[in-house]
């Protein structure tokens, strides 16, 4: 089982890139401290996985059902992919990196399930579209919530820090729900790991990423692309832990990074379109777009390598 090496690594990079997002606006805004962050990141992401991260590696085995050499080939393709976004301090999408190279490696093997694939696709362009509405609802509807509950401002910027910890603390059990598939999703069968021990390891190195190298991505999003003050990243945050605790239902994993960026660009809508920063965001969806091509190229290196040294 030496293959699954490359998921902790993938689980790693995608812990580093993708599990921040969901206390990245929290942690920008200065409201919760970036170690408090990443403890309850670590502790909810492992949460979320276990009690609701099977549906989508099942997703996964519908896509593309590979050996587990060519899971190795899939998991280390994405990780280098998304270490080296990381590094660029670009949030990007994990599941786009793992379905390029699933992708890839499904067309070489002539067993890709496209109608899976349209599913996956389609679920991607809704992310940040669904995490932009679901944002503008929710911050006119809590705005009106507050102003009944808490009609001092006093007794409100008291509950916003616990508000902002209850938001990120359900994003991460929400992360850990959708995104363990893509780091051992490819490693489940009958010859490889079990759906529980799949998300046990699988959510354990998210964690590891999320405590060793979040830091950096985290404020691409939460500082440079709209800024945010306390009540809207409380917004930005549950936005994005609904949005992709829905997915997490359907059984389709989709990018946090997606789904806050959309949250946030949503808030940028809200105050008005100059407020977003242009660059910031065309580097983001550079990243987006290049992940994919990218991780798909990597594994189609990494596919004739094995195949020439009989891995394959």
């Amino acid at each position: 089982m030496w293959q699954v090496g490359a998921g902790v690594f993938l689980g790693w990079s995608l812990g580093s890139n993708d599990a921040s997002n969901v206390f990245g606006t929290a942690v920008a805004s200065r409201m919760v401290k970036f170690w408090t962050a990443a403890v309850l990141c670590s502790g909810f992401v492992i949460l979320g996985a276990l009690l609701e991260g099977q549906e989508g590696i099942e997703t996964y085995r519908q896509l593309s059902p590979i050996p587990l050499n060519l899971a190795f080939v899939v998991a280390l393709a994405a990780a280098a992919t998304v270490t080296l976004m990381s590094y660029w301090s670009l949030p990007v999408s994990t599941s786009q990196a793992v379905v390029g190279a699933l992708v890839l490696v499904g067309v070489l093997q002539q067993n890709l399930d496209c109608s899976s694939l349209v599913k996956v696709v389609l679920c991607w362009l809704g992310t940040p579209i669904g995490a932009a509405i679901v944002t503008i609802v929710l911050y006119y509807t809590v705005g009106k919530m507050i102003n009944l509950v808490f009609p001092s401002l006093f007794f409100w910027d008291k509950g916003l820090r616990w508000s902002l910890i209850i938001a990120g603390s359900y994003g991460a059990y929400a992360l850990g729900a959708n995104n363990v598939a893509n780091v051992t999703g490819p490693f489940v069968g009958p010859d490889g790991l079990s759906p529980f021990w799949a998300t046990l390891i699988g959510s354990l190195a998210i964690a590891l990423g999320v405590l060793t190298y979040s830091h950096k991505v985290m404020g691409t999003v939460g500082r440079n692309l709209v800024r945010l003050d306390a009540y809207t990243a409380f917004i930005a945050i549950l936005a994005e832990a609904v949005t992709v605790h829905v997915y997490a239902i359907i059984g389709v994993p989709v990018s946090t990074s997606q789904a806050i960026v959309g949250a946030v660009l949503g808030i940028g809508i809200l105050k008005g379109v100059r407020t977003i920063n242009v660059r910031t965001l065309g580097r983001i969806l550079f990243g987006w777009l290049g992940t994919p091509a990218i991780s798909g190229a990597v594994a189609f290196v990494l596919y004739f390598l094995f195949f020439a040294f009989k891995l394959i």
